[in-house]
């Protein structure tokens, strides 16, 4: 039997949280094994196929198909957690790899919502464009900020505290619940829109305030 220990060292980060722990404990781990005999197979690779699987998700949101651009997404994410599992399995983990993978997400975080924003905006007589679009412009900035705030608090050695909820896998994973739903409600992804609109960026406010704090302590400390 595999002990706990063992299945977090290569199936989970240490930064994972809910979600992503459910997902690549139950799913990306599922699919990793089987690529790890591939012996020509890169990590690198696995980030490509996830980003560009994530990509064309958005412009399927952007065509009118939300739950192929959800399932299309769901699967961007599963292999999104099975390139850092082949990595440590196979020990090829690279610092090259690692910033790959979170610059490629940014793409594809990008394309989901500009997809999400055209989805809404082509819907007739439901949202005003105007509306949608200022969610659209909150929920790229605070999706991004995300990542962003993450690393330069880790440059400038700022502890943010626990990893946030508002991870990337939270994110994708409510944009295809939502995106499922449109099969029923078509309106259903105006709900990831919103939610993307709201918590990051209180996730992000919260960060400078608590940026500040430590500002000030350091102040104190030199002072004293």
């Amino acid at each position: 039997m595999e002990k706990k220990t063992g299945m977090s060292d290569w199936k989970l980060k240490p930064s994972d949280r809910f979600i992503l722990k459910w997902i690549k404990i139950n799913l990306s781990a599922r699919i990793t094994p089987i690529l790890v005999a591939v012996k020509w197979l890169r990590p690198w690779m696995l980030t490509l196929v996830s980003a560009i699987v994530g990509v064309f998700a958005g412009f399927v949101f952007a065509a009118g198909c939300g739950w192929g651009a959800a399932t299309l997404a769901a699967f961007a994410q599963v292999m999104d957690g099975v390139d850092g599992q082949f990595s440590r399995l196979t020990g090829m983990q690279s610092r090259w790899g690692a910033f790959l993978d979170s610059v490629l997400d940014r793409y594809a975080d990008a394309a989901l919502i500009i997809g999400l924003v055209i989805y809404l905006i082509r819907l007739p007589d439901a949202f005003s464009a105007w509306q949608v679009l200022g969610a659209g412009f909150f929920s790229l900035c605070g999706s991004s900020l995300i990542s962003y705030t993450t690393a330069r608090a880790e440059s400038l050695g700022i502890p943010m505290g626990k990893p946030t909820l508002a991870s990337k896998g939270t994110r994708t994973s409510i944009i295809v619940l939502c995106g499922w739903a449109s099969a029923l409600w078509a309106q259903a992804p105006i709900l990831a829109l919103c939610y993307l609109a709201i918590h990051p960026n209180i996730v992000v406010i919260r960060r400078i305030f608590l940026a500040k704090g430590q500002n000030y302590n350091s102040s104190e400390k030199r002072e004293a």
